[in-house]
């Protein structure tokens, strides 16, 4: 008996990992190629400023603090530490908090693997949904966000507690003499895009493996019938409505953020969640359960219950508008085949495009390697783990 029981839970295992593997190789040259892009902005991109910039909540502010998010692309827990940093120094909480939304949810990276695990329509909703987000989230907190809460939270981001990150948050290698091209191609540019590159594969890999493996078991061992049943795809107007209320609660659970939870979106799109059920899902890397812990450190529990219901309740809300929106255009796929079954490796652009972008990646981190890199993320390891031992 023990013997067919290990036979099945083996090729169950298979399956996933297979799953996973096949998603990997869609994924790896966008992926890398998403971080190269998003290194290079933030080597020329000086966070020095931010602050100074950041004065209050008004629409112009929050619009500049949304281009800067975008073009400081940060991973989750890297663009938390970014905004309570810019805090400190004197930016608006709002705006800090719109810089932080649109450094995880309107990059490059993101609408490219989104593109091709979902399809453009969902990187389109991406950009389209990411502003819209941003701004309900600034109406709530201008109705409900108090000066006394935002006192007691800058009390307690001043106590410097440590998270996630922090050494990123603090890093700016950025070099700003010159012109733009210039900056870019010169050497120190050149060892400055490196490092970032470094930094944000290191600060993330782990939610990408995750997502990557969780999503090949979820697709592999959950019947399509148990998901549709779960997202009520029996009763399509229904469905419409319950994909962006549950998609938040889905992502909180899941404890992958970032980049990597757009392979689960893709199983959870196949499964029978509505459009604008993944966009929610996707949005919402910035409440799951580790961020909100986080939340708690930074800015204290009261800060981290007014952000966790905030932000669901502009989640949901920009998946609602999406679905109504693109559903009216026609713009919401007809069919579900978000993934592949499996692999093609072969002599197809896939493989060249991933041999290439491997190609660049190494170089990068030998560069990296070469000036001091690998050394400068051991130091911030070692400083986050100090500032830990110290808060407790």
């Amino acid at each position: 008996m023990v013997g067919p029981l290990v036979t099945m839970l083996g090729a169950a295992a298979a399956d996933a990992l297979r799953l996973s593997f096949a998603m990997t190789w869609d994924i790896l040259w966008a992926l890398i190629l998403g971080f190269a892009l998003s290194a290079a902005v933030q080597a020329v991109v000086s966070k020095a400023e931010m602050a100074r910039v950041l004065p209050n909540d008004s629409p112009r502010t929050l619009a500049v603090a949304s281009v800067l998010g975008a073009a400081s692309s940060s991973c989750s827990y890297a663009a938390v530490a970014i905004a309570r940093s810019i805090f400190r120094k004197g930016a608006n909480f709002a705006a800090a908090i719109a810089f932080e939304f649109a450094s995880t949810n309107l990059v490059i990276e993101l609408g490219i693997i989104m593109a091709i695990l979902l399809g453009w329509q969902f990187t389109l909703a991406e950009f389209v949904g990411g502003p819209l987000m941003i701004a309900v989230l600034a109406l709530l907190f201008r109705r409900f966000l108090t000066a006394r809460l935002v006192a007691e939270a800058r009390v307690q981001a001043d106590r410097g507690l440590a998270g996630v990150m922090e050494g990123h948050a603090e890093m700016d290698m950025s070099v700003t003499e010159g012109p733009l091209l210039r900056r870019i191609l010169s050497g120190r540019g050149f060892t400055a895009i490196s490092h970032y590159f470094l930094m944000d594969w290191a600060s993330i890999w782990k939610d990408i493996v995750i997502g990557l493996l969780l999503a090949g078991a979820l697709g592999a061992w959950v019947p399509r019938e148990g998901w549709q049943a779960f997202f009520l795809t029996q009763d399509p107007r229904l469905a419409a409505v319950w994909g962006p209320l549950v998609g938040p609660l889905v992502s909180v659970i899941s404890f992958v953020c970032s980049i990597g939870n757009v392979p689960l979106a893709a199983v959870l799109w196949n499964g029978g969640i509505s459009f604008g059920g993944v966009i929610s899902f996707i949005f919402a890397d910035l409440i799951i359960t580790p961020i909100l812990n986080i939340y708690r450190k930074y800015y204290g529990r009261r800060m981290m219950l007014f952000l966790f219901a905030t932000s669901y309740l502009a989640m949901a809300i920009t998946g609602l508008v999406v679905e109504l929106v693109f559903g009216g255009v026609g713009l919401i796929p007809a069919e579900r085949v978000a993934i592949v079954a499996e692999p093609e490796i072969g002599l197809n652009y896939t493989s060249v495009l991933n041999v290439i972008f491997l190609g660049l990646g190494a170089l990068l981190v030998a560069r990296s390697a070469k000036s001091g890199g690998f050394a400068m993320l051991a130091m911030m390891e070692g400083g986050r783990r100090n500032g830990e031992h110290g808060g407790h």
